[in-house]
C-alpha cells in the first residue's frame, strides 16, 4: 500500500474541534448532515471521507460501532451527483444491507437518486422491477447480486465506486469465491473501497488484487474494544447458565442482545427466556427474512427485551443503546467476540458484556484475551453455582453482590479492561 494513516490526533486539532466542513463534502450534503444532526465526524470519517473525495482506493480498519458506513457513503453520493454511473456496496448480511440502503437513503433522497437493495430471501420478481427503475445505488449480498449478474438483470459497465464492506466477515462467511467472482467481472477503472474491523492476510491479498495503490486507514489496532465498554466473565457449570441468565435479566432493565453459537441453541434460549417472563426475539439463518426484520425492528422500538442472535448478527444490528450483551455462549471465533460486545458501547456510550464459559473453554477465553490483549475479569454471583476452569485459568475470582449497574466493578477499581502490552499482531485462530 502506498500510504498509511493512524488514529493518530494531529497536534492542531482535537476531537472536539472537529466539524464535516473541510473535508471536501459539498455544500448540499453538508445541509443534510445537519438536518440529520450529524455534527462531529468520526474518527474514521474524518481521515477517510477526505481521501475517499479525492478518489482514492481506501482499506479502512476501524472496529464496529465507529461510523465506517458514512465514510463511504458520503463520498459515494458526493461522486454520483458529479458523475453518470453507478455505486455497488456488498454487504455480508441481509440485516447490514438493509441498514446499509437505510443510511444511504438519508443522503441519496435529496439528489433524486433511488437505491436498490438485492438480499436474499426477499422477493427476486420485486428486486428486477426495482433495478428497472435504474437505482444510483446498490447495495447486496453477493450470493444474490451474482442471481442477478447471472440473469443479466444488472450490469456494471458503468461503474463508478465498489464498496466492500465488513470484508473480513463477508470471507469468514465463505463468500470469497463469489466476491472473487464479482470483482471479475466489474470494470477496471473504478474507485474500490474496504472496510473491516480487522485485517487478517486475506484482506490485504484482496487489496492486493482488486485495488490500485489503495491508502490505509487504521482507526484502532485489530481486536480494539471501545473505550467506555467494560466486561466480564463468569465460569459456570453449563447446567447453570439459564440461572445465571435469570439473574442477570432481573437485574438489567434496558435492552440485551444474546449471543447463541447456534441455531438450535437460539430457539431454545428464546423459550427458556418467555418462559421467563421477559419478550424475547430471535435471529439466525433458519428465520425468514420477514421474521428477521420483525424481529430486529421489535428490538429497535422496545416490544422485545431480548434479542437473541447467532453470529449472523454480529455485524448487522445498529440498534442505539443497547445496555448488555450476553455471549451465553462463547463464540468459536475470537474475531467473533469483538463484533458481538462490538453492539454495545457504540459511538462513544457506555457499554457492558458478559461472557459465560464453562470449565473446559479455557482455551477459547486465551485466544480472546490474546486478541483484545486484555484479561477478562472474572466474576461470581452469589446465588448461582460457579466453577473453575479445568486446569485452573490462574485468576482469582471477584465477588460482587446482587448486579446493578450501580454495583459493577468499575475502571480503577477493579473492573473493567486494562490494556496489557503494545503490540498489534497476533495469530488468531481462524
Amino acid at each position: 500500500m502506498n500510504q498509511r494513516t493512524t488514529g493518530a490526533e494531529p497536534v492542531s486539532s482535537s476531537a472536539s474541534d472537529r466539524s464535516f466542513f473541510g473535508l471536501g463534502i459539498a455544500p448540499k450534503i453538508l445541509d443534510i448532515l445537519e438536518r440529520i444532526k450529524f455534527k462531529v465526524p468520526t474518527p474514521i470519517q474524518y481521515k477517510a471521507i477526505p481521501l475517499a473525495l479525492q478518489g482514492k482506493d481506501i482499506v479502512g480498519i476501524a472496529q464496529t460501532g465507529t461510523g465506517k458506513t458514512h465514510s463511504f457513503a458520503i463520498p459515494m453520493v458526493q461522486k454520483l451527483a458529479q458523475k453518470q454511473g453507478i455505486g455497488l456496496v456488498l454487504a455480508p448480511t441481509r440485516e447490514l444491507a438493509l441498514q446499509i440502503e437505510d443510511s444511504m437513503k438519508g443522503l441519496t433522497g435529496s439528489f433524486g437518486m433511488g437505491t436498490a437493495c438485492l438480499i436474499g430471501g426477499a422477493s427476486m420478481s420485486e428486486q428486477i422491477k426495482g433495478l428497472r427503475r435504474n437505482p444510483r445505488v446498490i447495495i447486496a449480498t453477493p450470493g444474490r447480486l451474482l442471481d442477478h449478474m447471472s440473469q443479466w438483470n444488472i450490469m456494471f459497465d458503468d461503474l463508478v465506486m465498489l464498496v466492500l464492506d465488513e470484508a473480513d466477515r463477508m470471507l469468514d462467511m465463505g463468500f470469497a469465491p463469489q466476491v472473487n467472482r464479482i470483482l471479475g467481472f466489474l470494470p477496471k477503472e473504478r474507485q474500490t473501497m474496504l472496510f473491516s474491523a480487522t485485517m487478517p492476510a486475506s484482506i490485504m491479498e484482496m487489496a492486493a488484487k482488486y485495488m490500485k495503490l489503495p491508502v490505509s486507514v487504521e482507526i484502532a489496532p485489530s481486536g480494539t474494544i471501545a473505550e467506555r465498554l467494560t466486561q466480564e466473565l463468569y465460569i459456570v457449570p453449563r447446567d447453570a447458565k439459564l440461572q445465571l441468565l435469570r439473574k442477570l435479566l432481573n437485574d438489567y432493565h434496558g435492552s440485551v442482545l444474546l449471543f447463541s453459537r447456534t441455531k438450535h441453541g437460539a430457539k431454545k434460549i428464546t423459550r427458556s427466556i418467555r418462559n421467563m417472563g421477559y419478550n424475547a426475539a430471535e435471529i439466525h439463518s433458519n428465520r425468514s427474512l420477514c421474521q428477521r426484520r420483525e424481529a430486529l425492528e421489535g428490538f429497535k422500538s422496545g416490544k422485545y427485551k431480548v434479542l437473541v442472535a447467532t453470529d449472523i448478527a454480529a455485524r448487522g444490528i445498529d440498534v442505539n443503546g443497547i445496555e448488555l450483551v450476553i455471549n451465553y455462549d462463547i463464540p468459536e471465533d475470537a474475531q467473533n467476540y469483538v463484533h458481538r460486545i462490538g453492539r454495545t458501547g457504540r459511538a462513544g456510550h457506555k457499554g457492558h458484556a458478559v461472557s459465560f464459559a464453562t470449565p473446559d473453554q479455557k482455551r477459547d477465553v486465551m485466544e480472546i484475551e490474546k486478541l483484545i490483549r486484555a484479561s477478562l475479569p472474572i466474576s461470581k454471583h452469589p446465588q448461582v453455582p460457579t466453577a473453575q476452569f479445568q486446569d485452573n485459568v490462574g485468576k482469582q475470582p471477584v465477588r460482587h453482590s446482587g448486579h446493578r449497574p450501580g454495583g459493577r466493578h468499575q475502571p480503577g477499581g477493579g473492573f473493567g479492561y486494562k490494556r496489557q502490552g503494545g503490540g498489534r499482531s497476533f495469530s488468531h485462530k481462524r
